[in-house]
This record gives C-alpha cells, structure tokens and sequence, in this order.
C-alpha cells in the first residue's frame, strides 16, 4: 500500500484536492456564498463589550454586576457605536476584538433617547476592521439581514433572517419612544444588543437592541435602530459627548374630533397648546397655552390654549406628529406653524427652536 501510494504523482493528489473543494463551492448557494463573504468580511470589526457596574446586594454591600453586549468599530482612531443601555451606569469597559485582543475603553458620548453610545479604544490601526454605514431609507420588508454579534456571550456569532417590518415604535430606556425601528426575525439574543444588523451588500443599517420575547431569549421578533437614526446623533457625541436636542417649550395634547366636538371648536384635528413656558421659544413666538379648565365626559380638560394645525406646511392629525417634526430639526431651526386661536382666527407665527437643557455632560 505504501508503495502504491509513492506511485502517486503529487501533482496528481494537489489536483484531486481542488476539485474536493470546487466540488464543495459548487454545491453551497449564492445565499450561502453571501453569508459566508459578509462574515469573513465584517466579523473582525464586531466586538464584545463587558461592562462593570456596582450595585448593592440584599445585605447593602456594594458589589460588582457584569454585563456584555456588542458593538461595531465605526472609526480608525477607535470609535466604537454601541447601545446607550450595553454601557449605562457602567464604571468599567473592557473591549474584546475578533482576534482576542483587549483593551480597556473610555465612554465618549451616549444618548438615551435613541439608545445610542459612542465608546473609544487605543489600539493600532491595523487591529481595527471598520463596519461601514450604509442607509436605513427605503428598507423593504422581506430584505435579507444577517446580525453579528456576542449572544450570551459567544463571541462571533451570525445570525440571518429577513426585514419583517419597518416603521416600528420602541419605548427606550428613557421612556422616550424611538421610532422608525427596523423589525427582524433575524435571531437576536441577550449579548446582541449594539451589534451591527447588516444588509446583502456589507453596509450596516441598523444596530440590534431589543427583542420581544416572553422567555427572554429569541422568539424571531428582534428590533434595531436605524443607522440614520445613529448617523444623526454620533458625531455629536464624539464631538460634545451628548446630542443636542431643540426645545419648544410647550405642553401639547391631540385634539381629536370628539374632544373638539365636546368643546364646540371650529377644526377636528390638531395639537392644543395645554402650556407654554414663559421663557420658551413656543411663547416668544406667541403660542398661548390653556387659562381655564373645561369637564369632557370624566376628564378636565386645559382649554383656551391655541391650537396647532399646520407645521412647515403639512397638515397635523395630532400632539405627536408635531413632537416628531420638532425631533428632527435641529436648536436654531426656523419651524413655521398656523395656529387656530381658541377665541377666534388663525395666524402664522415662526419659531425659532431653542436648545434642550440637559443635566450634564457624558464624559
């Protein structure tokens, strides 16, 4: 046998290995192939983040609590985009790379409302492999997404599945509701959370946040913020350490057709004006909040407030559409707005958006 097998030309054995392993491509799909590619591809640029925390046990000792999370290098001088929740309160971040390297990492920036975070590390250059942004405009549901990630903990790990809806609204830590949030069936588990939701092309166009499970662990409803969200918010962050976010200053409630029914009003629909902040841009504008209170059916009602029925030109169906236009506008904006005046007449004023206070700094 050991003399056959020296009969064998090597060149004979070099060309029955190829054709094992072409036969072995062959046989994998285009979808596989893709799978595949994006992993070997974007994997190294996905890290594990551990985050210490201190927290109190039932005997009021203070002691540490660990947790993990994902998130993607987004910059050469190490910047890394996360969720604000996988590093909130934390006092210590460890950053472990694809190739098994660790660093200790300094929170930059983080947002509570979009629940996004900017994290950094020092590491060479050539150690970091960059996740690149892509759009989260025109998704469609049914699009391919592969999800790369730390569930519980096991580093590297994909995930595929499908866009199942778009336009979701999630409440984040904040309270603050995040919207546009991009639903997935894409396995997403505790440990995914910051991790980069890609599509087929190898652009990031959302990061992982959140699932809805009754068990706690992937039931295919997973959620992610769009990355234009984040894109809105990060350089801010990497900049300021927290995003600025503009400030009406106004109380606002939706009046719908059986309220303004109720209160004999002259539109059906609109955002009323409960109250404004005397210092606010919505009153230096001229925005009147309510001056008296009015019984509709088992709720008291601030009544005598103007009413906001058009902003920028677009018709407004209720409170929130209003918040949303302001949310995407920046301090200093100019937002134009027709107001109906509870004793009579319209007008058009011009606001100039202020800044939101905020309680501090980040970093």
């Amino acid at each position: 046998m050991q003399q056959l097998w020296k009969k064998i030309p090597i060149y004979s054995v070099v060309f029955v290995g190829c054709v094992f392993w072409a036969v072995v491509a062959c046989a994998l799909t285009e979808d596989e192939k893709n799978n595949i590619e994006l992993y070997q591809k974007l994997a190294p640029g996905v890290v594990n983040i551990t985050s210490t925390a201190l927290e109190q046990d039932f005997f009021f000792n203070v002691v540490p609590r660990q947790g993990a999370g994902s998130g993607s290098i987004i910059d050469v001088r190490g910047y890394i985009l996360t969720n604000h929740h996988v590093i909130e309160d934390a006092r210590k971040l460890e950053v472990t790379l694809a190739n098994g390297k660790k660093y200790s990492a300094k929170l930059i920036g983080s947002d509570p409302d979009t629940d996004v975070a900017v994290i950094k590390i020092e590491a060479r250059r050539e150690d970091l492999a960059l996740i690149p942004m892509g759009s989260s405009d025109n998704l469609k549901v049914g699009q391919k997404v592969i999800a790369i990630g730390n569930p519980f903990g096991l580093g590297q790990t994909l995930t595929t599945g499908v866009i199942s809806m778009v336009g979701r609204t999630l409440r984040a830590s904040s309270g603050t509701l995040v919207e546009d949030m991009i639903q997935t069936d894409a396995s997403i588990n505790p440990g995914n959370s910051g991790g980069p939701l890609i599509d087929s092309s190898g652009k990031m166009i959302g990061i992982n946040t959140a699932i809805f499970s009754p068990t706690g662990a992937s039931v295919g409803i997973g959620f992610a913020i769009p990355i234009d969200v984040a894109r809105r918010v990060v350089n801010e962050l990497i900049d300021k350490g927290y995003y600025s976010y503009p400030w009406l200053g106004a109380i606002l409630l939706t009046l719908s057709p059986n309220l303004a029914e109720a209160l004999k009003l002259p539109v059906r629909a609109g955002a009323m004006v409960i109250e404004a902040n005397p210092r606010s841009p919505a009153a230096k504008a001229g925005l009147k909040g309510g001056t008296s209170r009015a019984q509709v059916g088992n709720y008291i009602v601030p009544v005598g407030g103007d009413i906001i029925v058009n902003v920028d030109g677009e018709a407004v169906s209720d409170a929130d559409s209003v918040i949303r236009r302001i949310r995407k506008s920046r301090p200093g904006d100019r937002v134009e707005m027709e107001l109906v005046h509870w004793e009579g007449g319209r007008s058009k004023v011009t606001v100039v958006l202020g800044e939101q206070a905020r309680s501090g700094r980040n970093r």
